[in-house]
């Protein structure tokens, strides 16, 4: 089979000349961006609609076939919202939320993943990343006939970089011949084998779990429901698990986990493909199979995430198992972290040093998705007889007793990392205050009388949010202010006030918590906003 990075699903930046190639010493840029995947091309939409310069250089000249990352979570899509590309993935995704989990043949339990009322997005979509990164690209290509200064370089390879003090010198490749740039800052997002990490000579500080899977995109008109189905030892995959979700355009994707040591071109013939998948579905069902790979997955982090001028982001940064679909989602709450602070250190208004707090709280996201995505995998693949013991209790239990349901480990599905004890955070000074939106937390969404929350949130500045009292006069801060007549439902009082009367909050860009008091004078605030800027 062809490795499917050279097979092209939408070709959307095709090789282009450029002056850089003709000039007669390097061009100097902002910020480059170094592969032009999901991750890569979000932060250079963020950065762009901030007006900050940005060039992505990608080694091909569009998005690669097969589904990959599929499972996107409600937070994902409202960052998508705030960089204006989350309507047409909400509207080609497939919403889900039931769940089926079985062992052998037999069902075990169901479970259903309703999110709470009162939140403009669910709790997850299933959406090929082809997709998902045509549509960024899309709004990229509508920002920059607005006049957002983001530029595309398709079939662009890096081939070696040098750090110097105030910048990192790059070697290009081309279809034209090679040529130099400069950037005053790169980040890495060249993926899961990152050509950057390992021209800087770096590798990875954690690595529990690994394991390969046979991704299979078949198409079928099958009158299944749109659920997600997850095996225990079935009979068509003995000794192993597998999984079937539902994509867009009739595709279905099944996952079936191989083990550690495998014959890769065995498993990838497509007889033995089609035998795996006709276990699975049965002899009555026809199927086209749409597209197949062997993922190699592993949980990992590098030690540091920045490394003077070069910043790593996504899987060239972390990864994970696929379990929980914390991968893709992962990742865009890297460059949601990332690109408020880098706008905020080119302009000037805040220190470089600002740049470490990525590093400390989007390695304190990744740890914790390491730490779920090892529980799921101990659970699923036992390493000890003891584990295996109680993984096999567990199953059993499940059929006939709720207690044991939540220990049965599938996949802890992704949710937002809260920021706990970032450097960015001020104390606490809500009593009574929801813990869900304590300083660091992610702002849970809530319905207003004339739309949602979160999208009076989507500005690039700070904003101080005032519910039911005036809020106090702070330069340079956006400021919304609400009351009990803006919150027909109660979720905003139930989900920002607690036990308390009045608020205020101070939102970061990436619309997480900084700080939150019952009352502040402006002093409080500005000393709060130094904090989340690293003045303090």
């Amino acid at each position: 089979m062809v490795d499917p990075r050279y097979r092209t699903a939408f070709r959307l930046y095709p090789y282009e000349r450029v002056p850089d190639q003709d000039a007669s010493a390097p061009r100097r840029h902002k910020v480059v961006i170094v592969g032009g995947g999901p991750i890569g091309m979000a932060l250079a939409l963020d950065l762009g609609r901030r007006d900050v310069p940005v060039l992505i250089l990608d080694d091909h000249d569009g998005v690669g076939q097969g589904s990959r990352a599929i499972c996107f979570a409600k937070r994902t899509l409202e960052i998508c919202d705030r960089l204006g590309c989350g309507d047409p993935m909400v509207g080609k995704g497939v919403v889900w939320n039931l769940g089926r989990v079985f062992e052998g043949e037999e069902e075990i339990y169901a479970f259903n993943l309703l999110p709470e009322d009162g939140h403009r997005r669910p709790a997850f979509i299933n959406l090929q990343q082809p997709y998902f990164e045509k549509f960024i690209v899309e709004e990229i290509r509508r920002q920059q006939a607005a006049g957002k200064p983001i530029e595309i370089r398709g079939c662009n390879r890096v081939t070696a970089l040098r750090q110097h003090c105030d910048h990192v010198s790059l070697d290009i490749e081309t279809p034209d011949g090679p040529y130099r740039a400069e950037a005053d800052w790169l980040i890495a997002t060249d993926g899961a084998n990152s050509p950057v990490r390992g021209m800087l000579g770096l590798g990875f500080e954690v690595r529990t779990f690994e394991d390969n899977f046979l991704i299979a995109d078949i198409r079928m008109n099958a009158n299944f429901p749109t659920e997600r189905r997850f095996w225990f030892d079935p009979p068509f995959n003995p000794g192993q698990t597998a999984l079937m979700h539902k994509q867009p355009d009739d595709v279905w994707r099944l996952d079936f986990q191989l083990g550690w040591d495998i014959d890769r071109s065995a498993e990838l013939d497509e007889g033995r493909v089609r035998a795996r998948v006709r276990g699975m579905l049965g002899d009555a069902i026809d199927f086209d199979l749409v597209w197949t790979s062997i993922y190699t997955f592993r949980c990992c982090t590098m030690k540091d995430y920045r490394h003077d001028r070069v910043i790593f982001a996504g899987d060239s940064a972390h990864q994970v198992s696929p379990f929980g679909a914390r991968g893709a989602n992962g990742g865009i709450q890297d460059i949601d972290n990332l690109g408020w602070k880098l706008a905020l250190v080119l302009a000037g208004d805040a220190p470089e040093t600002l740049l470490d707090s990525y590093h400390v709280e989007r390695k304190h996201g990744a740890l914790e998705n390491i730490m779920n995505s090892s529980r799921t995998a101990d659970f699923l693949t036992p390493r000890a007889p003891a584990h295996a013991l109680f993984r096999d209790a567990v199953l059993t239990l499940a059929r006939d007793h709720a207690f044991a349901r939540p220990m049965v480990n599938s996949g802890r599905l992704s949710v937002p990392c809260v920021y706990e004890g970032s450097p960015l955070n001020s104390r606490d000074a809500l009593p009574g205050g929801p813990d869900r939106t304590r300083p660091g937390a992610s702002c849970p969404d809530a319905p207003l009388g004339d739309g949602f929350l979160l999208d009076r949130l989507r500005g690039n500045a700070f904003t101080l949010l005032a519910i039911d009292q005036d809020p106090p006069d702070v330069p340079g801060l956006a400021i919304l202010t609400l009351g009990t007549a803006d919150d027909p439902t109660g979720a905003l009082a139930d989900r920002y006030l607690g036990n308390s009367t009045g608020a205020l909050y101070l939102i970061r860009p990436d619309q997480h918590v900084a700080a939150r008091w019952d009352d502040a004078t402006p002093d409080d605030i500005a000393a709060a906003v130094a904090r989340a800027t690293g003045k303090d």
